[in-house]
């Protein structure tokens, strides 16, 4: 059963990156483990342009970042040392853990092929147990990620498990993320078995329950094999969810089941505590306020 539908917001990022703000929302702080999800683009930037709209180094705690792909091309360093250009069909999953920094830059005339730069950055909150983990970061290939083509409707597992493919992607709760791309006439249905469901038309038209869905609509469902998804026009849709984390609190980039946790990370960013990329320590996005 559809529980609710979310309009994005416009989020300025600056120096004409925008995006559309799906999660967090006042009404709905999550879905399943996930806690953020931003869609980008498709934007394309001058060459003189492309420099101011780097994303600077700066931490997080407490979550995964997956950073996946429609178009165009991103640099990703973090304090590991990894220095990864990611493309198309590939996934970036940073785990923050205790804490990370990374930075993502936007080359010219790379970043911004294929129609421009496009991206959905998702968060993933962490189990309780796992909020101090070691941080990591893997990049895992989308010839490594699970294909299915039938009936008009083509999927690729970014992460977890759906319609019984399973993404070699490590995750630390059960959960799962898919790409779609749905031809004109053909219809999905949720992959189910999740207490918490998200389907978030990127692109096109989708019809559920009688009524049209346009881009920059995130539909948020139970636990629900039944719910069909149309697509009136030829439509890419992000499907996620799963199992719920409990309560999590956020502020700027730290998530933390625990606020005192959140407090200890501004002091510590404030401070200049949190490890840097080394390759990009130079610039820094401060603390906000």
């Amino acid at each position: 059963m559809l529980e609710m539908v979310i309009n994005a917001r416009a989020a300025d990022l600056g120096h004409g990156l925008t995006v559309r703000r799906v999660l967090p929302y006042a009404k709905r702080r999550m879905v399943g483990p996930f806690v953020f999800l931003d869609h980008a683009g498709p934007v394309t930037l001058a060459a003189e342009d492309t420099r101011a709209a780097d994303v600077r180094t700066h931490p997080h705690i407490g979550l995964a970042t997956v950073s996946y792909l429609l178009s165009g091309q991103i640099t990703h360093r973090d304090s590991l040392g990894t220095h990864q250009v990611i493309r198309p069909g590939e996934v970036n999953w940073m785990t923050a853990g205790r804490g990370i920094t990374h930075s993502e830059r936007f080359e010219h005339p790379a970043s911004f092929a294929g129609g421009g730069l496009e991206l959905m950055q998702s968060w993933v909150a962490l189990p309780e147990a796992d909020e101090e983990t070691e941080p990591a970061f893997t990049n895992t290939p989308a010839d490594a990620l699970p294909v299915r083509e039938e009936a008009g409707v083509w999927m690729r597992v970014i992460a977890g498990t759906a319609y019984g493919l399973s993404s070699p992607v490590r995750t630390h709760s059960p959960l799962f993320y898919v790409h779609t791309e749905i031809q004109a006439g053909a219809s999905l249905a949720l992959p189910g078995g999740y207490a918490e469901q998200g389907a978030y038309v990127a692109h096109g038209e989708i019809e559920h329950g009688g009524q049209l869905y346009q881009p920059g609509q995130l539909l948020v469902f139970g636990d629900d094999r039944d719910a069909l998804l149309h697509a009136r026009t030829a439509a890419t849709v992000m499907l996620f969810g799963g199992e719920p984390l409990g309560e999590r609190h956020l502020f700027w980039n730290f998530v933390s089941s625990r606020k005192d946790r959140i407090e200890q990370a501004k002091a510590d960013w404030k401070a200049g505590r949190f490890p840097m990329p080394p390759d990009d320590a130079e610039e820094f996005i401060p603390l906000p306020g």
